[in-house]
């Protein structure tokens, strides 16, 4: 017979204790190992505030401050409507055009129509937009690659055939509500950004705690199980492609009544900022995974870039081949969570 060693309960006590601690270690591992691009981006955004703080005397003042937080604007709505696109495994290339059709129609309807009306038509118009997209896309499965390409050409020519010219808003409370500034700080909280930062607490909600926004999640995950499961998958898309739209169209007005002037070519090249600060906060190319705070962080990040390199007047054509960078170290950094 053999002898069999008895183990005492102090010993495997100890022996749970260990495997609970080694299975601690290897789930902080994991959650390290996955997640280091998102802590990436946390410290990327540090730096460049240590960076930009140091070497220019002017960032930290209140002009400087007020000027970035009105300029992240538009790319922050954009990127959260591209977000949820994204999240559903799709790609909206059409939201630069939509800017400039809210943006022209917002301005120059004004010398016919009333100012709020004149708003709702252009919100309107980027609400349409994003159903054209998202019934090609959702109801006759075209690739939104070249549904969103086409329509971009599209909606970019009916704004020239709108006005070929730039349009002036002529009410004067166009500028001075949507462009102006509010609480008791002089001019360094734009009402643009409140705007901006109630969508954000919106749209989290929306993918978080509705059955719309957890379905929009699960069709970039996978799209045939979700519609196995009796989830109205068409719907859903639509949904989104709305959503990216109307996130544009508000982009498009704020952006028109900061500036003052509304031209045909406004919100060219938008796009590329968008899926840029989209996949750095977290965004997945292909569906199924990202985050509303990681995207505005990805919004800050880009914001910072480009407030560093306007403070050393670097040309503008030098930050789009940086953007073009940081997308594909971006992809490249998250590929193993696809």
């Amino acid at each position: 017979m053999r002898n069999v060693t008895q183990t005492s309960p102090s010993r495997v006590a100890s022996l749970k204790e260990r495997l609970r601690a080694g299975g601690s270690s290897r789930r902080l591992y994991e959650t390290l190992r996955h997640h280091w691009a998102d802590y990436g981006v946390i410290v990327a955004f540090i730096v460049l505030v240590i960076i930009t703080a140091s070497t220019s005397d002017v960032f930290f003042t209140e002009r400087n401050i007020s000027n970035l937080l009105r300029q992240i604007v538009p790319n922050g709505l954009i990127s959260l409507g591209m977000l949820v696109v994204i999240l559903t495994g799709g790609i909206d290339l059409s939201v630069g055009s939509i800017v400039a059709l809210a943006g022209i129609l917002s301005a120059g309807l004004q010398d016919d129509i009333p100012l709020a009306l004149a708003i709702l038509i252009a919100l309107a118009a980027g609400v349409v937009a994003g159903a054209v997209n998202g019934v090609l896309i959702a109801r006759f499965k075209l690739a939104p690659f070249i549904v969103t390409l086409a329509t971009l050409g599209a909606i970019r020519g009916l704004v020239y055939v709108y006005s070929d010219t730039p349009q002036s808003p002529t009410n004067p409370a166009f500028r001075r509500i949507l462009g102006g500034s509010v609480g008791g700080i002089a001019g360094s909280l734009a009402v643009a950004t409140v705007i901006m930062v109630i969508c954000y607490p919106i749209i989290w909600f929306f993918l978080n705690r509705t059955s719309a926004g957890r379905a929009i999640f699960a069709i970039g995950g996978n799209e045939e199980a979700v519609r196995l499961a009796g989830i109205n998958v068409e719907r859903h898309i639509l949904a989104a492609y709305i959503i990216s739209g109307l996130c544009s169209a508000m982009a498009g007005v704020l952006l028109a009544a900061r500036l003052g002037i509304a031209q045909p070519s406004l919100g060219s090249g938008y796009e590329l900022d968008a899926i840029a600060a989209a996949v750095i906060g977290g965004a997945i190319l292909g569906g199924g995974g990202g985050s509303v705070p990681g995207t505005f962080g990805g919004v800050l990040v880009l914001g910072l870039i480009n407030n560093l390199l306007n403070l050393y007047n670097v040309q503008s054509y030098y930050q789009q081949i940086l953007k073009g960078v940081i997308i594909v170290f971006a992809v490249l950094a998250r590929r193993k969570q696809q």
